[in-house]
């Protein structure tokens, strides 16, 4: 096993040093479900739930999350992020609703954790407004689904990256 790149030679925890590696055009795309009952998601889709327009909501809550990933998350490089879409389909088989986000720079070091920060808020955004009718959500699935740029290349489960 390799050295953990996050330790320095003493085993204190650092931020990785990308000083030195090329900027790249970089892409992260995750994705996440919160289950509901069909009840609620019945509300959302008609537009009666208690505390408003629900998905908007979280659409602009994972915006606001990705902008905001290096204050919450340890050794989490602030990245210029280029672009951010956040978007929730509710999903009638599930039921629930299904959260993707994708997200772009041009830098020195990946966005997924961006991508990953924007469904988390998403959801418990969708989980925060809805928990006055349903209590028995819950939150699933949270995960990379592929990426690009970067020495590693591309990668997806499965996906075309657009």
């Amino acid at each position: 096993m390799s050295r953990l790149s996050h330790l320095d030679e003493r085993g204190r925890a650092r931020m990785v040093d990308v000083t030195d590696k090329p900027a790249t055009a970089r892409l992260a795309i995750a994705e996440g479900q919160i289950r509901c009952q069909a009840a609620t998601l019945a509300l959302v889709k008609e537009g009666r739930a208690p505390k408003g327009s629900v998905v908007q909501t979280a659409e602009l809550a994972g915006v606001m999350a990705a902008k905001r990933t290096a204050e919450l998350i340890p050794l989490c490089h602030p990245l210029p992020l280029t672009g951010i879409d956040v978007t929730i389909t509710l999903n009638d088989q599930t039921p629930g609703l299904d959260v993707q986000a994708e997200v772009r720079t041009s830098g020195q070091t990946g966005v997924e954790m961006e991508a990953l920060t924007a469904v988390s808020v998403a959801c418990l955004t969708l989980f925060d407004m809805l928990k006055a009718v349903d209590r028995t959500m819950v939150v699933e699935g949270i995960r990379v689904t592929a990426k690009s740029g970067g020495r590693t290349g591309d990668w997806s489960q499965g996906g075309a990256i657009s």
